[in-house]
C-alpha cells in the first residue's frame, strides 16, 4: 500500500480580481518583454514578493508555476507603464497586477522614496 501525501507549499489561488487585472495588463501590452505577472506584491529588502502568473521560465518541475510565491532578485527600478507598475530586476521584468493588502502600495512608495532613482545593490556576502 502506497502512502501518498499531496502537499502544495507556498501556493495560492488567484482571485477573480487578480485574474481580471492580469487580463487587462496582457491586453495593454508593454514596451519591453514581460517575464511574469505578479499579484499580492510588496517590496521588502529590495526584493519583490508576490504570487506569480505566466512566468516565461516555468518548468516541468513546478518552478515558477502559476500560484506560487516568488521572491525576486534586487529591484533595480519600478516605473509606471500605462495603467500598471513594472518592476525591473537584474534579469527580469514583472508587471504588478495587484498589491498586497494594507502594505503593498506603501512598500512601493517607500522603495521609490528611499532609492530616488539610484541603485545600491545588496552585498553578496554580509560580513
Amino acid at each position: 500500500m502506497l502512502n501518498t501525501i499531496d502537499v502544495n507549499l507556498h501556493g495560492k489561488r488567484h482571485t477573480d480580481f487578480d485574474l481580471l487585472r492580469i487580463m487587462k495588463a496582457q491586453k495593454q501590452g508593454f514596451d519591453l518583454p514581460v517575464t511574469a505577472y505578479l499579484c499580492g506584491v510588496s517590496i521588502r529588502a529590495r526584493a519583490g514578493i508576490g504570487v506569480v502568473f505566466g512566468h516565461i521560465r516555468k518548468d516541468q518541475y513546478g518552478r515558477f508555476g502559476d500560484g506560487h510565491l516568488i521572491r525576486t532578485s534586487d529591484v533595480l527600478k519600478a516605473e509606471r507603464e500605462g495603467r500598471f507598475w513594472v518592476m525591473t530586476t537584474e534579469n527580469s521584468r514583472y508587471v504588478l497586477a495587484t498589491f498586497q493588502r494594507q502594505n503593498g502600495r506603501a512598500s512601493l512608495r517607500d522603495f521609490l522614496r528611499t532609492t530616488k532613482g539610484q541603485y545600491h545593490p545588496t552585498p553578496r556576502i554580509l560580513q
